[in-house]
């Protein structure tokens, strides 16, 4: 078997990122893309994307594949050494029927399994998130959290993604269980920042856009653990081989920093745009008042001001060097975002 790897949601940020790292590290790379336009012109995009950035494209193929149909997935994952799971619905503005974002997080976690296990891959890599770990606590909120922590859906405080992801990797670690099945790592990120590859900015670099765009007075008393994008590629990739990897979480967000935090970094970065940049934190009150009318905010009342620390120490093993500091990550990003004329 060759050393082949079927990447799921490999037009995502991070996916496009993971992309590149495994061709960097010499392996062979089948990409699944939920549609590749008419006449193949997204996945022709993709290639041009990732060209740019430097990839070897000798060793990429691209494939259709969507979260919520079976057709497909076998013949992707045929031959492939190990399946990485990066593709997940991630919005900001939470659907009316959470099932929206529920049902194809796990039904695509069940597929990408189902595949790879016919296929015989060694392992499975899950791109979960630290809001499985920290997100939708109640009054009693721990000042420290680590991998065996978990978030509870079943408490109602958790929005869609939120659920979604607490979900689908319950439902990674049920299927790892089961006779035969490939070893499992999950790797569960923070706020994603570093540089974009292309114009589509993603959910986090929608974030930051709005924070240079200056469309929010004051911004609300939100915490966000931070992960650079290159760093959380690389984890990806060490978690496919690693031997210690297998049957654990790895939460990979190595910093945490207010919104407000986060608008004077980007202040400092960018000077010439400092005054669009909101620092201002807005009393919780006032958040909760505009969220009646804000599904952004909506979606995230119940995080304002709570930023446990994060034992992280798994990551940073994987990573195996010292992470990029958020500083520079938000920098990239901002940068970036203006470059591609998304701002």
């Amino acid at each position: 078997m060759s050393d082949a790897v079927l990447l799921t949601g490999i037009t995502g940020f991070l996916g496009g990122h993971v992309a590149l790292a495994l061709l960097e590290a010499g392996y062979t790379v089948r990409g699944s893309l939920r549609n590749p336009g008419p006449n193949g012109e997204r996945a022709e995009a993709l290639r041009a994307t990732l060209a740019e950035a430097g990839a070897d494209l000798s060793r990429l193929s691209l494939v259709p594949l969507d979260l919520t149909r079976d057709e497909g997935w076998a013949e992707a994952a045929a031959g492939a050494r190990y399946v990485m799971h990066t593709a997940s619905p991630f919005v900001t503005t939470m659907p009316k029927d959470p099932q929206a974002l529920i049902v194809p997080a796990v039904q695509g976690t069940e597929r990408a399994f189902a595949a790879a296990q016919a296929a015989g891959a060694e392992r499975v890599v899950v791109t979960s998130s630290t809001v499985a770990i920290t997100a939708g606590r109640g009054p009693e909120r721990p000042d420290r959290l680590g991998a065996g922590d978990w978030s509870r859906p079943e408490d109602g405080r958790l929005n869609a993604y939120g659920a979604s992801k607490v979900l689908a990797e319950r439902r990674a670690w049920a299927l790892a269980e089961a006779p035969g099945a490939p070893a499992l790592a999950v790797v569960n990120p923070g706020f994603i920042s570093g540089p974009l590859l292309d114009a589509d900015p993603g959910t986090s670099g929608a974030v930051l856009a709005r924070l240079l765009r200056g469309d929010l007075p004051m911004v609300p008393r939100l915490i966000l653990h931070t992960v650079d994008v290159r760093d959380l590629a690389r984890i990806h990739v060490a978690a496919l081989t690693d031997p210690e990897a297998a049957g654990h979480r790895h939460p990979a967000a190595f910093s945490h920093h207010s919104l407000s935090e986060i608008g004077a970094m980007l202040r400092e970065a960018l000077p010439e745009r400092a005054r669009r940049i909101p620092v201002r934190q807005a009393p919780d009150w006032l958040i909760r008042l505009v969220a009646r009318v804000d599904g952004d905010l909506r979606a995230n009342v119940n995080e304002l001001g709570y930023g446990p620390e994060l034992d992280a120490s798994a990551g940073r093993r994987l990573l195996g060097r010292a992470p990029i500091p958020a500083e520079r990550s938000l920098a990239d990003m901002a940068r970036s975002l203006i470059a591609r004329g998304v701002v």
